[in-house]
């Protein structure tokens, strides 16, 4: 009777702890996201599809561009990108930011409504 009482705690024991392991996170692989707003020139709501899609590269997770106020919004991981790289690739879209200007040539492939300057 000793030794099955014994059993059954140790099966007890070997229950919970794996239960309780279950449980337990690890905090510090989840990354910190950062929010940012950035100018943007354009007009439209084919602006705004343009300059969201650009906007989604690897490690941004939300990206909303406000016609009125010429804001974008944008959520990312600063582990996997930053502010300066979103805003290059919107400026190869052919948009300015407030940090850089979209060369020549992918402004003039802009439809007229969205031409800005």
């Amino acid at each position: 009777m000793k030794t099955v009482k014994i059993i059954l705690f140790a099966l007890l024991t070997i229950v919970l702890s794996t239960t309780s392991n279950g449980q337990m996170h690890d905090h510090s692989k989840i990354a910190a996201t950062k929010t940012e707003k950035l100018k943007v020139s354009g007009n439209c709501e084919s602006c705004k599809a343009r300059i969201e899609k650009a906007a989604k590269l690897d490690g941004v997770s939300k990206a909303e561009w406000d016609i009125p106020s010429k804001m974008l919004a944008v959520t990312y991981d600063p582990s996997k990108t930053n502010l300066d790289l979103i805003s290059k690739k919107i400026a190869a879209a052919g948009h300015d930011t407030e940090k850089l200007k979209a060369d020549e040539k992918a402004y003039a492939g802009l439809p007229g409504c969205c031409k800005y300057r």
